[in-house]
């Protein structure tokens, strides 16, 4: 018997060049109109959503435009996790990242997930 949670763990590795970025955002938003608290952890390629100016590349009509997509889940109390050796890995530092991202390691996600957050992955 699945037991019922007001929490979603959104694992993203797609960058600015995929429209499963902006799907992502979309169902992000989703989440926190339904009631859920939304957590989305970037890895990959997609630590390049939150770079900042990165995401002003990326619109897929008919979605709103990507940086709309991440503001509006930020304003709204979702919460972005950048992985520390992903965002090494492109040289960037946490000023080169949109202001609210918190850069930390998986064991964020996993403790959510041991208190039965639900995961969806892109």
């Amino acid at each position: 018997m699945a037991s019922e949670t007001d929490k979603l763990v959104i694992l993203v590795t797609r960058g600015i060049d995929s429209e499963l970025s902006s799907v992502a955002f979309t169902i992000a938003n989703g989440g926190i109109t339904a009631g859920l608290k939304v957590y989305m952890f970037l890895t990959s390629a997609a630590i390049d959503l939150v770079r900042r100016r990165g995401q002003a590349m990326t619109h897929v009509p008919p979605l709103d435009p990507l940086l709309k997509l991440i503001t509006d889940f930020m304003q709204r109390g979702g919460t972005i996790w950048a992985c520390p050796p992903c965002v090494t890995a492109r040289g960037y530092e946490q000023a080169d990242l949109l202001d609210g991202v918190i850069i930390a390691g998986a064991s964020v996600m996993h403790a959510e997930l041991k208190q039965g957050a639900a995961t969806l992955s892109f």
